[in-house]
């Protein structure tokens, strides 16, 4: 594969051409902000408004898992303009999640913690309120993991992964609004839905959504 020379941050880099900026950051020790894209799948639609960049040439600031790199491409991934998208972004996320840290299986390998790690944004709400204002019920049924709607982000992995890897497309996305979550047709247990409890939905989860029941003890 031919390669391109971009600038990340006043440092030049080798890419491969044709390869996503957000990836080609990552691969040469360049830490961006991500969360809906997996990039094992190939599915970068930026529905988590977290990897934003500025492109020299470019207007507006855009989100770096969409756009390939081009030979020649100056990127600088902290502006003050990034930083602001990236600090609303990370708050949007958080009115939707549950931040009790310290009871979740997913604690200290948990996505947002660590991006509120490396870009030391912190890990509550500051200008927003939080979305979920009741507890939603926890899906126990599964033999052998747990979904808790209250931690989810909507990110859509596990849509994603159940749909176009796995190939049953048991879960969506249903409501709409404030109530929006991952759920099954007629908002049915997973239990008593197609699902086939493989189990994969559960591995690509970044924040504790999806668990596995022995990691919940």
């Amino acid at each position: 594969m031919s390669k391109v020379t971009i600038t990340i941050d006043e440092q030049e880099y080798q890419v491969p051409e044709g390869e996503k900026l957000l990836w080609a950051a990552l691969d040469c020790g360049v830490y961006i902000p991500h969360l809906c894209g997996i990039r094992e799948k190939e599915r970068p639609d930026a529905s988590c408004r977290l990897c934003f960049v500025e492109v020299e040439g470019l207007r507006d600031p855009v989100t770096s898992c969409t756009l390939e790199v081009k030979d020649g491409m100056v990127v600088s991934t902290r502006t003050p303009r990034v930083d602001r998208l990236v600090q609303t972004a990370f708050e949007l996320l958080l009115s939707n999640h549950k931040l009790r840290c310290g009871k979740c299986p997913k604690n200290r390998q948990c996505e947002l913690q660590k991006i509120s790690r490396e870009r030391k944004l912190k890990l509550k709400l500051t200008r927003l309120r939080p979305l979920l204002t009741e507890e939603q019920m926890v899906d126990e049924t599964p033999q052998s993991f747990i979904y808790d709607p209250n931690r989810c982000v909507l990110c859509g992995h596990c849509i994603w992964v159940d749909s176009k890897v796995v190939g049953v497309g048991a879960i969506g996305f249903i409501n709409r609004g404030f109530v929006r979550k991952m759920g099954t047709f007629g908002d049915l247990p997973l239990a008593e839905s197609p699902c086939t409890q493989c189990g994969e939905c559960v591995k690509v989860c970044p924040v504790g959504a999806l668990s596995f029941k022995e990691e919940a003890q």
